[in-house]
């Protein structure tokens, strides 16, 4: 929950929600936090935007978030992997064993398998020696001790219960591992060769070359989130001497399994295993220690998709013979270059919203991963950029890029020009692009979405910023017009959606191949990537495509069934079969009420409710181009707001569920803002907080994250376009500095009470929106201005509060705009 009150009373209450909840970090994680904040309002000049982080935010409730060490947008991510669920490597769950420290991951993914969690080592006490040492997973499993979890954006610890502490530190392709252990004991570690989180090992080899005092690995693994026929390849090179301060003593080999396979070599230095055809789990790796028993042990370690040379000059270059202190010293100047893009009032900001903001600002930058001069298949030696773990499109585009664009359009940038590189290589932009190799779709082709919000924001600047406009054009109009032959993993099922207006149900399609599920969401996400392509067409002039892709974004209109009730409303999606008859789904099924638990809603060929990971229910109100339409489709503005409050009050609401971000800002269509104001305040304080289950479920690549960012500014993007909501912001006063265009935002809230920034809102205190000024000109209406008057011209703007909710219930002006209300007319 979220807190109201004094500073010192939210240090009391953290540490009693710490003491009483089941999961880690270390209490005094919390305090320090705290106390950062508390002393940030006596300071002058640029706070310590780092010390406001909690990277444990979401590592419980699956939250699938990892706290390890990073730097923004890295390649690696160092942390503890551990038993259970547990995608991230990370989980807060005390009862959870350690079975290792790895350095890549990714953060906040919906893949159930895990991702990465390559190159496993594992610090032992071994006191009868080399052959008693415990190195199969099983075997060597540990608790850590309590309390002892703590991070800090660059940097990760926790302690085993044999009082082993492991640390990282991390540049964007290496770092430096850490272990102190108990005074007079010999350090052993075991490194894995075959491990990984989704247990995927295809072959791969390890090298001990101990007068170097360096272990090379490499091989390949399976994909988390696609095809399991695909495979990536991935090394990784451990330095062991500490620049010649650390000397081996024994080394070798080993091998395992859970059927009572233990065997050590020691002295061999070599491994060359290929997949285990037959199955099971296969463990494999190296096992050494170390000479003089070292009471602490500091390892390089560098990471490549290339080879195991590549992953030792890449240690080697990025980190060198620097201590510890270094480069972490320098990961986090790197996080404080880009936590400080966005400052708020720290001082008149309640000290909780300021830890979620900083928190969400953090995560917000972990992913996707910037693996350029790292491509591997198709795009080795490819002249762009290149990002992995850009999934999923379906997830990202709605705040995630929205949120980039406001402040960081150089790393906006080079993430477009690695998905314009797919279609420049593979035919199609790609989806959900996981561990090098394609991923599932999930809702089309939403990376359309992401280079259309780029489009519309920053044409201008593109050719500074290094996009080609006609390439990325040119790489909408393949999704939009060419039918891939498979498109589970790239593309849209375009070619039945053209001719008949809609993704048929049962339809017979004899040129692709995909799983025929979710044809009433894939309808309706490929009407909005349509708009995306639309607005680029308007931009760049091509009216011929403006016209056409403007009819298909209408295409969402084509799956709507008025016949179908639920709770007394009328109309709702549905699939359809190509005949033009419905296919009828319950509104109800998939959604949180649906009591059938065995019902497949997701990817499953066994989904029949026509949606991907949502109800009927959820899905009618997706058309954030044309909500005007949608309106009228439902019967007029007051049943749409009373079905509004009920789909919120009955509980068809998920916080955590992408196609439902736009929906608690919906009143602001229908004339009631306040109503946004109210409703944003009880999802804010229903879902999220500072705890480790503070998430509504998975970060999803933290799209929770910049959700949560935009509505504490106090905002909201509709994305492939220029338009921003107002909503009523939970700080008194931000500035969101854009570097590239040279320009700074500043916000103030006028008559702001931190007494509004609660669940409910009191009666008498001002939190609704009155008025707005830009540079001291009002705006056209209260409920939206643009980003071309805003955050590309600089300035400042205010937003005045005012208690009466009445009064400020309708946009005194125009409501945000709709394609069929003649909306979205010009181009900026």
């Amino acid at each position: 929950m979220l807190v109201h009150s004094s500073p010192a009373v939210y240090i009391l209450l953290s540490s009693f929600l710490t003491l009483f909840i089941r999961a880690q970090p270390s209490p005094e994680q919390q305090k320090r936090i705290s106390a950062a904040i508390e002393a940030a309002l006596n300071q002058t000049g640029t706070p310590d935007y780092t010390a406001f982080v909690n990277p444990f935010i979401g590592t419980d409730n699956f939250g699938d978030v990892c706290p390890g060490a990073s730097i923004p947008f890295g390649m690696v991510k160092f942390t503890s992997d551990m038993t259970g669920f547990a995608p991230a490597g990370y989980v807060a769950d005390p009862t959870e064993k350690i079975r290792g420290f790895s350095p890549i991951h990714d953060s906040g993914t919906g893949s159930s398998l895990g991702s990465y969690g390559n190159f496993e080592i594992m610090p032992l006490l071994c006191p009868d020696g080399f052959d008693t040492c415990t190195t199969t997973l099983e075997a060597r499993e540990r608790l850590r001790k309590r309390n002892t979890d703590d991070a800090t954006p660059g940097y990760f610890t926790l302690t085993l219960d044999n009082d082993i502490q492991m640390e990282a530190t991390a540049t964007r392709r290496a770092g430096l591992e850490r272990f102190t252990f108990p005074r007079g004991s010999k350090p052993y570690f075991a490194l894995d060769l075959a491990n990984d989180l989704p247990v995927s090992f295809a072959g791969g080899e390890l090298t001990i070359d101990p007068d170097q005092g360096r272990i090379t690995i490499g091989g390949k693994w399976g994909s988390s989130f696609g095809p399991s026929t695909f495979n990536y390849q991935a090394f990784a090179c451990y330095d062991l001497l500490d620049n010649g301060k650390q000397k081996l003593d024994e080394f070798g080999v080993w091998t395992g399994d859970t059927h009572g396979l233990d065997a050590k070599g020691l002295g061999l230095t070599h491994l060359n295993l290929t997949r285990n055809l037959i199955g099971g789990v296969y463990q494999s790796g190296a096992l050494f220690s170390y000479a003089d028993n070292p009471h602490q042990v500091n390892i390089r370690v560098g990471v490549s998709f290339l080879s195991e040379d590549q992953a030792c000059a890449n240690a080697e270059e990025e980190v060198g013979n620097a201590p510890f202190e270094d480069i972490l010293a320098k990961a986090k100047m790197l996080w404080q270059e880009k936590l400080s893009k966005i400052e708020i009032d720290v001082g008149g900001t309640l000290p909780n919203v300021t830890e979620m903001f900083y928190s969400s600002l953090y995560r917000a930058s972990l992913t996707p991963n910037n693996a350029t001069g790292e491509a591997q298949g198709v795009f080795a030696n490819t002249e762009s950029f290149y990002f992995d773990s850009l999934y999923c499109s379906w997830d990202t585009f709605r705040t995630f890029y929205p949120l980039l664009s406001l402040h960081s359009p150089v790393e906006f940038a080079q993430i477009v020009d690695s998905y314009i590189d797919g279609w420049r290589k593979n035919g199609w932009m790609p989806e959900c692009r996981a561990n090098n190799l394609p991923g599932w779709t999930q809702g089309g082709s939403s990376g359309d979405n992401i280079v259309s919000h780029f489009a519309v924001y920053y044409h201008n600047e593109a050719a500074r910023l290094g996009i080609d406009l006609n390439d990325l054009y040119s790489a909408l109009l393949a999704d939009g017009d060419l039918n891939p032959p498979e498109w589970n993993t790239e593309g849209r099922q375009v070619n039945v959606y053209k001719e008949f207006g809609y993704v048929p149900f049962a339809v017979l399609d004899v040129s692709s191949t995909g799983r025929q599920t979710r044809e009433g969401s894939r309808t309706l996400e490929y009407a909005f990537e349509d708009f995306g392509i639309r607005q680029v067409a308007q931009l760049l002039g091509k009216e011929d495509d403006m016209t056409r892709y403007t009819n298909r974004s209408l295409f969402y209109r084509n799956v709507w069934d008025e016949s179908v009730t639920s709770d007394g409303f009328e109309g709702f999606m549905q699939k359809r079969f190509s005949n033009g008859t419905f296919f009828f789904n319950n509104p109800k099924d998939c959604s949180p009420k649906d009591t059938n638990n065995s019902r497949a809603c997701s990817l499953q060929g066994t989904n029949e409710n026509g949606f991907y990971e949502s109800s009927s229910w959820e899905y009618s109100w997706y058309a954030p181009h044309d909500t005007a339409h949608l309106i009228e489709l439902m019967g007029g503005n007051a049943t749409f707001i009373d079905r509004l409050e009920h789909f919120f009050d009955e509980g068809y609401y998920l916080a955590g569920n992408e196609p439902s971000f736009q929906t608690p800002i919906g009143y602001h269509y229908a004339n009631h803002p306040a109503m946004s104001v109210d409703r944003v305040r009880k999802v804010v304080f229903d879902n999220f907080d500072i705890t480790p289950g503070g998430l509504p479920g998975n970060d999803d690549q933290a799209a929770m994250a910049s959700l949560l960012a935009f509505h504490l500014l106090g905002l909201y993007p509709v994305p492939s376009s220029t338009q921003l909501l107002i909503l009523s912001p939970f700080t008194p006063k931000y500035t969101i500095h854009n570097s590239f265009l040279n320009i700074s935002t500043t916000v103030t809230v006028a008559n702001f009470s931190s007494k509004s920034v609660q669940r409910v809102i009191p009666e008498g205190v001002p939190a609704y929106v009155e008025s707005v000024t830009i540079n001291g000109n009002s705006t056209v209406s209260r409920c939206h201005f643009d980003f071309y008057d805003v955050f590309r011209l600089g300035g400042d703007v205010i937003i005045n509060l005012t208690a009466d909710k009445e009064a400020a219930d309708d946009c005194a002006g125009s409501v945000p705009e709709s394609i069929s209300t003649g909306g979205f007319a010009q181009a900026r």
